[in-house]
């Protein structure tokens, strides 16, 4: 498994597996979890991807009581969490309206929530979970780099931020963004040329990609003819075509790391196929034509 360097001393697996629907697996226990982690590693994918809102804000929880049943497992594992989102359901049932909280209380807060509920000592790397229109960018940015230098967080990012958001917060940081997680996919190929991805691969920064296989929805019946020249590619390297589909964002020189979700175990063992297919340029840019439904200009 490639691997990529985010950080000083911190290194990711080129791909990533999302926990968001950790709670939605009718079996959650901690054993089952054990399972899909230590599949997730036989591959070589050793970073994980969660954040507070997971599940109604229990997602973490789920994988604490799996660290806790099996300590080691986290000597393997790169843990990504996130922040900033909050929903009247969970721990905020109370709130009378969703919004976003960026102010070093709730910032402080929430890492010391996430730090318990996953049963581990330091995060890997915080998000900031969504751009917070109310943001004060001082207050938050100090926050931030004081969640560095207590130790509880080794590196921090953002996520679904854009430019002028970044550059917003980074303006008020010493520790440099080292990603930004956003929705990029054949679904979703904007970031390509809305300057999400030129942005990060000016600057050397990693983009995350959820949702990398757009929801399910490149497999609808009305992506037929798209589908068609992933499965036709896939045959070429053994692969399915969701693979093909990964194949495509790791082609890219901006080095996406491509968070994948899913509780079926079958689907798990085999996210690793994607780096069995070789991409050239031209085969890219059907596959992007297929996606635009045009050719290019």
């Amino acid at each position: 498994m490639q691997r990529l360097t985010i950080a000083e001393n911190l290194t990711f697996s080129r791909m990533i597996y999302g926990m968001w629907r950790l709670g939605d697996d009718a079996d959650h226990s901690p054993h089952h979890v054990q399972t899909k982690i230590e599949a997730c590693l036989a591959q070589g994918i050793t970073t994980f991807d969660q954040a507070d809102i997971y599940g109604d804000y229990g997602a973490e929880a789920i994988l604490g009581q799996c660290l806790r049943q099996t300590p080691a497992l986290r000597d393997q594992m790169q843990i990504v969490t996130k922040c900033d989102i909050v929903a009247p359901c969970g721990r905020y049932a109370d709130r009378r309206v969703k919004y976003y909280d960026t102010s070093a209380a709730h910032i402080g807060a929430s890492i010391d929530a996430s730090l318990t509920n996953m049963a581990i000592e330091q995060i890997d790397l915080l998000l900031i979970h969504r751009p917070d229109p109310f943001m004060d960018h001082h207050e938050t940015g100090a926050a931030l780099d004081a969640a560095i230098a207590g130790g509880k967080v080794r590196a921090v990012g953002v996520s679904n931020f854009k430019l002028h958001d970044w550059t917003l917060l980074q303006s008020a940081m010493k520790a440099p963004l080292v990603t930004n997680q956003i929705e990029v996919s054949l679904m979703a190929p904007a970031p390509f040329t809305n300057g999400d991805i030129a942005y990060l691969q000016e600057r050397g920064v990693a983009p995350m990609a959820w949702s990398p296989l757009g929801g399910g929805a490149l497999f609808s019946p009305e992506n037929k003819d798209l589908r068609w020249k992933l499965k036709s590619v896939g045959q070429a390297f053994g692969v399915d075509e969701a693979a093909v589909a990964v194949a495509w964002l790791l082609a890219h020189p901006a080095k996406i790391m491509p968070v994948m979700g899913t509780n079926n175990l079958d689907r798990i063992r085999c996210m690793g196929d994607a780096f069995k297919v070789q991409m050239d340029r031209e085969t890219w840019f059907e596959l992007y034509t297929g996606a635009l439904g045009h050719e290019v200009p």
